[in-house]
């Protein structure tokens, strides 16, 4: 089983002659199939924490482990190059906003993920197209795969977004802010399709959010003020 450990984990930020520390020793486990939500007022280190767990940001101190079964890697000790390659080969980000590439169609967003840093060949480029057409099904946009991103409505794009971190089968996923722009419908259809993939997939889960009306269903929720990461909710993923 795939797990996730945030081990003591510190960052700070310079502000002039001083630091700002944006995660104060934060720690906490999530195993594979499980979501662990954080939620916490804007500036509180929420983004911090999701940069530092997808390698975006290396923290002063402490060790963000993934442990699969190939083994167990301190994703807070890779240099630049490899923390690119752990980012496109093991780690789904599904952003706030989609930031979908307004000249490919929505097949092509996923197919462009497969073929970063990889040679091409006619046997993985039809892999790739019928792994990319069956995600779009799974996210339901079957029949959508030829439209570009002006042409779909907010709720395609982000799961359009979902389905592009899913692309190369990664052993964790980042989730920020998934319904923030969508109405009450499309974000209950949207974290239907997170809780569904997750379990599905069994990647541990990072979701940040602001919206309370989800976090039932959550199977671990946190609250993070100043840095401080602490149990809002009974913690089922330790």
């Amino acid at each position: 089983m795939t797990t996730l450990t945030l081990d003591d984990v510190t960052l700070t930020y310079p502000d002039g002659g001083d630091r700002i520390t944006a995660l104060d020793s934060v720690s906490l486990r999530v195993h594979g199939g499980r979501i662990a939500a954080i939620t916490g007022p804007s500036g509180s280190g929420k983004s911090s924490l999701l940069a530092v767990t997808s390698t975006l940001l290396r923290p002063d101190s402490g060790r963000v482990l993934l442990e699969t079964d190939s083994g167990t890697v301190d994703l807070a000790a890779l240099n630049r190059r490899e923390a690119a390659t752990m980012r496109r080969e093991r780690i789904g980000i599904v952003f706030q906003q989609p930031n979908l590439i307004p000249a490919l169609t929505a097949l092509e967003q996923l197919e462009v993920m497969a073929h970063l840093g990889r040679t091409t060949t006619s046997r993985n480029h039809r892999e790739t197209h019928s792994r990319a057409r069956d995600l779009l099904d799974a996210v339901g946009l079957s029949g959508h795969e030829h439209k570009h991103p002006h042409q779909l409505s907010g709720g395609q794009r982000q799961r359009i977004d979902i389905a592009r971190a899913l692309m190369n089968t990664p052993a964790l996923l980042v989730i920020d802010e998934p319904t923030s722009a969508l109405d009450s419908e499309r974000s209950t259809a949207v974290m239907d399709l997170i809780l569904r993939i997750v379990h599905a997939h069994a990647a541990p889960t990072l979701l940040v959010t602001h919206d309370h009306t989800h976090l039932h269903r959550m199977d671990a929720v946190y609250r993070m003020v100043d840095g401080k990461l602490t149990a809002e909710e009974a913690e089922l993923v330790a």
